[in-house]
């Protein structure tokens, strides 16, 4: 009996059953003053991750949208729980390295016009979210859906059961999938993912390989015989990592 017990938790581990990511995410998108992006990713390159760091926040990953036309910097990063997450922050702000970086950058101007935060903790299905570089460079996509009242359980249920097995078979990558941990934030009718794609032009082909997926159809028209699961059309964002970025 000794010897089995630790070959069945090796199975659940194996099986995620006892790796469940319980871990803090934020995500944060700045929209940079006029002019001022490369500015921006420069202080982030230079000062920020590294600081970061320092004070117990993980970098995860860091972005721009593809058609660059609104000037954004989208990232995300973790720590143990929200409670750490808040006194790393803290620090953060604090660190005498991070005011002299902060002073330096803006002295002909504040870099960041507008800042959302997100806090998020990954689902069940997630899978792990981990550092690394795709042969030949991707493109990435983050995707939001809103559901409709109480319809967010099915939507984590067709995700779990159909949608992310059948977006790898017409080769997009799950990066990972989130709620919201705030009311105000969409906690109740909210799901954030990060998938990729070999190229913007392969994610065309890949969603309609997806789309026109017989499986897919019939899983789709299963899960919304009691009612729709999505109040609006999902926001679709195509990114591209910045060179600092830990996953690419």
């Amino acid at each position: 009996m000794k010897r089995i017990l630790p070959f069945f938790a090796f199975l659940l581990l194996a099986a995620g059953v006892l790796a469940e990511d319980s871990r803090c995410y934020e995500l944060r998108i700045y929209t940079a003053a006029e002019g001022k992006l490369e500015a921006l990713n420069a202080r982030f390159r230079d000062h920020t991750c590294a600081l970061f760091e320092k004070h117990g926040l993980t970098n995860i990953g860091y972005w721009v949208p593809v058609d660059a036309k609104d000037n954004r910097l989208i990232y995300v990063i973790s720590s143990p729980n929200r409670a750490a997450h808040t006194k790393s922050w803290k620090a953060f702000l604090n660190d005498p390295d991070w005011k002299k970086a902060y002073a330096a950058s803006t002295k002909n101007g504040r870099l960041v016009a507008k800042i959302e935060s997100t806090f998020l903790s990954a689902v069940d299905y997630s899978p792990k979210v981990k550092p690394g570089k795709a042969k030949g460079g991707r493109v990435f996509e983050l995707r939001t859906y809103v559901t409709a009242e109480n319809r967010l359980n099915n939507l984590h249920a067709r995700f779990r059961d159909h949608t992310c097995a059948l977006f790898e078979k017409h080769g997009m990558t799950n990066i990972a999938y989130w709620t919201p941990t705030d009311e105000a934030k969409g906690k109740a009718n909210t799901l954030t993912y990060i998938i990729s794609h070999k190229s913007q032009k392969q994610a065309g082909a890949n969603w309609r390989g997806f789309i026109g997926d017989a499986d897919w159809k019939k899983a789709r028209a299963e899960s919304v015989v009691d009612g729709k699961i999505l109040a609006q059309r999902p926001a679709s964002t195509y990114m591209k990592a910045v060179d600092y970025s830990p996953i690419k």
